[in-house]
């Protein structure tokens, strides 16, 4: 099975409408997993930057964020991951990269085998590649790229 690691501004665009284009491409990679086509993992870091970013940016009330986590986690083909690989996280981190929560996600996508990043964040998806990880490109604009054809 496929599997996708999701990334903050990934679950931020399925959340919000701040771009219409990224909320259509993260649901449909949602409703995939929500079949058991795929497994979306998510790491527990993801969840304290998207709770952070929910309440301090966009001012949702706490127990809205907290409804919208326990629906995301109780969605069929979501994981939450909370083990990591320290010495992996550690080599990525702060080398590769400055913000210790994209190093989480990199380390994650390292040790996870047959595993590709989902992230709009178009400085993050060119470290990931340089690093020889796997990014999911989505489907924008009308436009149909994927990297690392070889996993799809």
């Amino acid at each position: 099975m496929k599997k996708y690691i999701i990334d903050t501004n990934a679950l931020i665009s399925f959340v919000t409408d701040r771009n219409l284009d990224q909320q259509g491409e993260i649901d449909r990679l949602f409703k995939d997993a929500a079949r058991l086509r795929i497994l979306v993992l998510c790491p527990q870091n993801v969840l304290t930057e998207f709770v952070y970013v929910m309440d301090k940016v966009y001012q949702i009330p706490k127990p809205e964020i907290n409804e919208m986590i326990q629906d995301f986690i109780d969605m069929p083909g979501i994981e939450v991951v909370h083990d990591l690989n320290m010495k992996t996280l550690l080599a990525y981190w702060p080398e590769h990269f400055k913000d210790y929560g994209d190093a989480v996600v990199a380390a994650l996508c390292k040790n996870t085998k047959g595993s590709m990043i989902a992230t709009f964040d178009h400085k993050f998806r060119v470290k990931l590649k340089k690093l020889g990880l796997f990014v999911y490109s989505f489907l924008l604009n009308d436009e149909l790229i994927r990297d690392h054809k070889d996993l799809l």
